[in-house]
């Protein structure tokens, strides 16, 4: 197989090919410490992680900003640095600030980013598909900051792009905005792109995400379906026990933490250890005030991983 027929090949397997990634700063500080990941065509992956967790650092790997230190990254099947000319016309790329000229129009700013790009829509269909085909008149400098928002979208879609990379794309916008600019992403996904993203919002990366990946510390240390990496993280009971009933008095096989009368049993059986307690509250005909069960959300794995692994670096540095 020649190289060239890899990389077609390659392009429309898995768009966005990372191995063993690394990105190293002067100084010696490894930003980004060896992941390894890929994105299939039509699929939406949610890069995740705290400040300083090494995305940003990433996410410029990929779209051909930097040479890696180590490892490989491909996009489309070509190293978007050395290949730069026959990556970026396929790729559209959301950063999180676009600095566009304040004088300009919405309609002018979106001509002027036109011309620079290959196989450019129509301008007013890019901005109808972010909502601001009514502002195209309007200076940019006159846009809230979700209108600017939406006008970094438009530009980054205009090329029609089949790998998309969005930063922090609803960042500003109100709850309306947000819901739009998914449903958009999700059309856009399912008209075959392929969307990678970084975002804070949990909510959000648990809506959209096909997959996604938590880094921390420059690695990968989750990673899957956001219902896999939830799933691998424990479920919790809380309640508040009766006066005049302790905590002592729980079934044995339930590891509860007591905080006065207020009881949290963390498990990995939800059904079976909800099912013991409530056949323990039968027997001893007591209620359990503000019963409340559920599987560990995405926020709650984020925060549980974010905490393990701050908690590795002070043992580590010990």
């Amino acid at each position: 197989m020649t190289s060239a027929e890899y990389a077609d090949r390659s392009a429309i397997e898995h768009p966005i090919e990372a191995e063993e990634l690394r990105r190293t700063y002067a100084g010696g500080f490894e930003a980004v410490a060896g992941i390894s990941f890929s994105v299939p065509r039509g699929e939406i992956f949610a890069l995740l992680g705290t400040n300083g967790a090494g995305k940003t650092s990433t996410v410029e790997l990929l779209e051909g900003l930097a040479a890696p230190s180590g490892g490989a990254v491909r996009v489309l099947g070509r190293d978007p640095y050395r290949e730069r000319a026959a990556v970026r016309p396929r790729i559209g790329v959301m950063l999180q600030e676009g600095g566009f000229p304040s004088e300009l129009t919405v309609e002018e700013t979106a001509r002027m980013w036109a011309g620079c790009t290959s196989r450019a829509r129509p301008v007013g269909e890019a901005l109808g598909l972010v909502g601001l085909a009514p502002r195209a008149g309007v200076r940019v400098k006159q846009l809230s900051g979700g209108e600017r928002r939406r006008l970094d979208l438009a530009l980054a879609l205009l090329g029609r792009p089949e790998v998309l990379f969005l930063d922090e794309p609803t960042t500003g916008l109100d709850a309306e905005g947000r819901r739009d600019t998914w449903d958009l992403v999700r059309a856009l996904r399912d008209d075959g792109a392929t969307v990678l993203l970084t975002t804070h919002y949990l909510e959000e990366a648990e809506s959209l995400a096909d997959r996604l990946a938590i880094m921390h510390g420059g690695r990968i240390v989750a990673a899957g379906t956001p219902a896999e990496v939830k799933a691998a993280r424990p479920a919790r009971i809380r309640f508040t026990l009766p006066a005049g009933i302790a905590a002592a008095r729980l079934p044995l096989t339930l590891e509860a933490a007591a905080h006065g009368r207020r009881i949290e049993i963390r498990t990995r059986r939800l059904q079976d250890a909800l099912g013991e307690l409530l056949a323990w509250a039968r027997e001893l005909n007591v209620t359990l005030e503000g019963l409340d069960a559920r599987s560990a959300s995405l926020e709650e794995a984020f925060l549980d991983i974010a905490q393990q692994g701050n908690e590795t670096e002070m043992a580590g540095s010990r």
